[in-house]
């Protein structure tokens, strides 16, 4: 895998554990949305927490990455979804203990109506292997 992080002070600079833009050559994995579903039980981690949710989504994530043959150093993109933007603060604190601010994917985070399950936060990734 080739990754390169763009940066430009034309564009705003990013506010958080991400990137601008990052450009890679490789094979292209796509990691569906992941909610903080315990892959032993199916049941929901951390009801009502957006810490323990964000902690079990990334965990779910890792586990896609690693079956891949990738780890977080291979995410290019990011998605998340929160069902109420006022979670991000903790929700970025748990994403940010994955990503490395200077090679962190480039990232969209939205609030949405509803989430599966009536979950706090889902996220999806690109990876380039």
């Amino acid at each position: 895998m080739s990754k390169r992080v763009i940066r430009t002070d034309k564009a705003p600079a990013p506010v958080g554990p991400y990137n601008q833009a990052i450009a890679a050559s490789g094979e292209l994995l796509f990691v569906a949305g992941q909610v903080p579903l315990d892959p032993s039980t199916g049941k929901i981690v951390g009801e009502g927490d957006i810490t323990q949710q964000t902690q079990q989504v990334m965990a779910n994530l890792e586990a896609i990455l690693t079956a891949a043959g990738a780890t977080f150093e291979n995410v290019v993109k990011t998605s998340v979804f929160l069902a109420d933007m006022n979670d991000f603060a903790a929700m970025n604190a748990v994403y940010a203990k994955s990503f490395d601010e200077k090679t962190a994917p480039a990232r969209a985070c939205v609030q949405v109506s509803r989430l599966p399950k009536d979950v706090l936060v889902e996220i999806e990734c690109i990876a380039v292997i």
